[in-house]
């Protein structure tokens, strides 16, 4: 296995990539997959079957991991089409979060045995023409959304107030009272950013559909953002680490329950210290490859500590300063109509 399918491989988000892809290249992988899935879904009790009343022979078992990986294995190759890798990749985007455990196809990719079957799908996708932007540093046209219609709101400006309230609400949300014990049922701040500050995108068509737990959203105000300044790139969890270890802020009272759901970390954990990191960079950039690497996966931070690339997408930038602003260009309109997975300019 060379390192960039390792990468693509060592994320659960490059993982369901891989298996998505896989699924669209033959029904027989899809069902398999999906009927293998739910013995790992939580809250998963059984499936539905039709009957005539007769019981005949006794219904066959449901196919586990190894059914799914010789299925794979099965597959011709051969190079993957864009659409079925824009499939694959808005599909893993969209099945990301940070409140629970991992989805029954999340898990069903991370067993060893269906993992090294995705190698030989992950060589195809890295492949790809497309896939050989995923390493590319911040683009300079970026745009932001705003999900509501004809949105005449305008961007986050005043980062560094915004920073200095982002550092107080941290240090009284890690002051508040809750449970040690990481399995006690409770839900509160799981992202890994600052959500009042400005994020964009290079891509139009990647800000809209490469959304997490994108929950139905449908129109979408888009902004053309222009300004560059100093930036860092996050292309890998050691990135990520690095830049923890360089300006640390714990948040093991906030995300201790809803990252252990996530990861099984039972430790203390650290995101960066965003105000802090200000006074260096600009700009935070993730590359797509970073993303499906090192989002929703735990990222060791030496021995004692953990952390979580949690809220963000592929290819987005976290402006840090006042750096960037809103283009003379006009606003676009856009909407997804129902039923649809792409969007349409209006």
């Amino acid at each position: 296995m060379d390192d960039a399918v390792d990468t693509l491989l060592s994320g659960p988000r490059g993982r369901r990539l891989c298996l998505e892809v896989a699924m669209r290249a033959d029904p027989a992988v899809r069902t398999a997959a999906f009927l293998a899935s739910l013995a790992f879904d939580q809250g998963t009790s059984g499936r539905f079957t039709a009957s005539d009343g007769d019981p005949g022979e006794p219904e066959a078992p449901d196919p586990g991991p190894e059914e799914v990986a010789a299925a794979i294995e099965a597959l011709p190759g051969g190079a993957v089409p864009d659409d079925v890798l824009r499939e694959g990749l808005c599909a893993s985007v969209d099945s990301a979060w940070y409140w629970q455990e991992p989805d029954g196809q999340d898990v069903l990719a991370s067993l060893p045995v269906v993992r090294a079957a995705l190698v030989r799908v992950a060589e195809h996708v890295l492949a790809s023409p497309v896939a050989a932007e995923w390493t590319r540093p911040r683009g300079s046209e970026q745009w932001a959304v705003d999900w509501r219609p004809d949105s005449g709101r305008p961007l986050p400006v005043g980062a560094a107030v915004l920073l200095e309230e982002w550092a107080t609400d941290r240090r009284a949300d890690e002051e508040l009272e809750r449970p040690t014990d990481p399995r006690a049922s409770l839900s509160g701040t799981w992202w890994s950013l600052p959500l009042r500050l400005l994020q964009t995108q290079s891509r139009i068509e990647d800000l809209l559909e490469l959304v997490e737990d994108s929950a139905g959203l449908d129109a979408a105000t888009v902004i053309p953002v222009v300004g560059g300044g100093r930036t860092l790139e996050i292309g890998s969890a050691d990135d990520w680490a690095e830049l923890c270890r360089a300006h640390p802020a714990e948040v093991t009272a906030s995300r201790r329950h809803d990252w252990y759901r996530v990861t099984g970390w039972e430790g203390r954990w650290l995101i960066p210290d965003w105000q802090r990191v200000a006074a260096d960079w600009d700009a935070v950039h993730l590359t797509t490859l970073g993303y499906l690497s090192a989002a929703t996966r735990l990222i060791p931070v030496g021995d004692d500590y953990g952390s979580v690339i949690a809220g963000w997408a592929p290819d987005s930038t976290l402006r840090l300063t006042d750096s960037a602003q809103e283009a003379d260009a006009a606003r676009q309109q856009w909407l997804r109509p129902m039923g649809e997975d792409r969007w349409q300019r209006v």
